[in-house]
């Protein structure tokens, strides 16, 4: 990341700025124009065209097939006529760009008639317009436009059309888009890089805790057949017990209002399966959001620590298991598990994990896990008190992975952080981008998206998306 930060230390500031007046754009050079969006876009309203392919509108894609998230997505199957067509370099305003931007389309297609579908005056504009519109200080801009509440909100492009825009000369928008794309392109490098060393990291991490849960620390103790395919040979004095002997899993009915503790402060905590990706080493779930209506409850009014995983569809790919120490509600889609006094939970926990939640789970179908599925697996179980050995010898031997990961992670929210602050200062004239443009490298190959070489998602992984706008299952006019 240093010569990053030394390419930056590079650009300067513009030498003579003005005000434009507008609060979220603040100073701009003095040669740039402001001009008001309804004069460089206009609005695409055309209907008819039932044969083109449908689009989804994402905030980290843009718009693009619909094909491509063909499971996360509701597909219209009627009147597709009444759909809006999209033309490559278009821009979409979808019913989630208050709060990740304007989007920019890849694809042509047809998508929701809800959204606003606009193209450029001049077909110039596409790349400067295309930073801008997923800027920070653009996407603070929005904000001031949005309508109705909470699932009703969206952006009355009516007023946003009024809005002013920032404008360098053409050839300063291309010179800004070369070196933001040369950028770009150093900054996914760099990120793909770190992204490989914590997979790496992890993978080592999971070799150690798989040898540690399954043949304990003695690597000279005595084996015995286990019995159990994916298990192999364990210590001779290990039990081997089915699922129903380890733990019983919940499935308690709705509890009314009256009868729901609090935490301490007049809520009780809510858990649903985003948040299984928030949990601490010995993946502890942290407090997580307050109480809502119409939710399960988690009867464990004894504190009685007890596991939580997905028990259905797609969720249980993702493998996450957190443990759960406090009286909680719990989402339809999540699954507790009361553990045996005979274990140790994060034992458990990190025993599933080794096996992974699939392998516990009727695919048959729709994947799901139950007490038929549970009960009758074989499980290893060693001694209580080994158990907690086995524990603490891996909190010793994993704190280094731990702490590399972390630090890694670090680094790439730095870059992503860094990325963002100079689009921005690009895009709004606070840094002059002309010359390091006029001397970057002539560089050949495809341009990727930057969400294409990230691998590691950040998605809810509960059904619902927070970067996607589903298609609507009946097209409105």
């Amino acid at each position: 990341m240093s010569s990053l930060v030394r390419q930056d230390c590079n650009l300067k500031p513009y030498p003579t700025m003005k005000d434009t007046g507008v609060p979220w754009l603040g100073a701009v050079p003095v040669h740039w124009a402001l001009r008001r969006t309804k004069t460089l876009l206009r609005e695409r309203v055309q209907k008819g065209f039932p044969d083109e392919p449908l689009l989804a509108a994402t905030q980290t894609k843009g718009v693009v097939l619909k094909e491509e998230y063909e499971n996360r997505t509701v597909l219209a199957l009627k009147d597709l006529h009444l759909l809006k067509l999209v033309k490559i370099g278009d821009f979409v305003i979808s019913l989630r760009s208050f709060q990740g931007g304007i989007e920019y389309a890849r694809q042509q297609g047809i998508i929701s008639p809800a959204y606003t579908v606009l193209y450029p005056v001049q077909s110039d504009m596409h790349g400067f317009l295309a930073a801008l519109f997923k800027s920070r200080p653009y996407l603070e801009n929005l904000s001031l436009y949005v309508t109705g509440i909470r699932q009703g909100q969206n952006i009355d492009y009516e007023k946003l059309s009024r809005s002013e825009l920032p404008l360098p000369p053409p050839a300063e928008q291309a010179a800004i888009v070369r070196y933001l794309d040369y950028m770009d392109r150093r900054i996914r490098k760099y990120i793909r890089i770190k992204q490989k060393l914590i997979k790496l990291l992890e993978e080592q991490k999971q070799a150690i805790i798989r040898r540690a849960v399954t043949r304990g620390l003695n690597p000279h103790v005595r084996l015995k057949p286990s019995g159990v395919p994916w298990l192999g040979e364990v210590p001779e004095h290990w039990e081997i017990l089915r699922g129903k002997y380890v733990g019983k899993l919940f499935s308690t009915p709705s509890v009314p209002d009256h009868e729901l503790t609090d935490n301490g402060d007049g809520h009780a905590m809510y858990l649903k399966v985003s948040d299984l990706a928030r949990t601490d080493g010995a993946l502890r779930l942290r407090q997580s959001k307050l109480y809502v209506k119409s939710r399960r409850l988690v009867a464990n009014r004894d504190n009685q620590t007890f596991l939580v995983f997905p028990k259905r569809d797609g969720a249980i790919y993702t493998n996450k298991v957190g443990i759960v120490e406090t009286y909680c509600l719990l989402d339809p889609n999540l699954m507790g598990w009361e553990i045996s006094e005979r274990f140790d939970p994060l034992y458990v926990a990190l025993l599933v994990k080794t096996r992974t939640l699939k392998d516990l789970a009727d695919v048959s179908s729709v994947p799901q896990i139950n007490n038929k599925h549970i009960d009758p697996i074989l499980f290893p179980a060693p001694p209580i008190a080994e158990q907690a050995t086995i524990l603490s010898q891996l909190d010793r031997d994993l704190a280094g992975f731990n702490t590399a990961v972390v630090r890694t992670q670090n680094e790439i929210d730095l870059l992503r952080e860094y990325r963002t602050r100079l689009i921005a200062d690009a895009v709004t004239g606070k840094l002059d981008v002309r010359e390091a443009a006029a001397n970057l490298p002539n560089e050949t190959g495809e341009a990727e998206t930057l969400d294409d070489i990230e691998t590691l998602a950040e998605g809810d992984g509960d059904g619902e998306s927070a970067n996607l706008d589903v298609v609507p299952e009946e097209a409105e006019a």
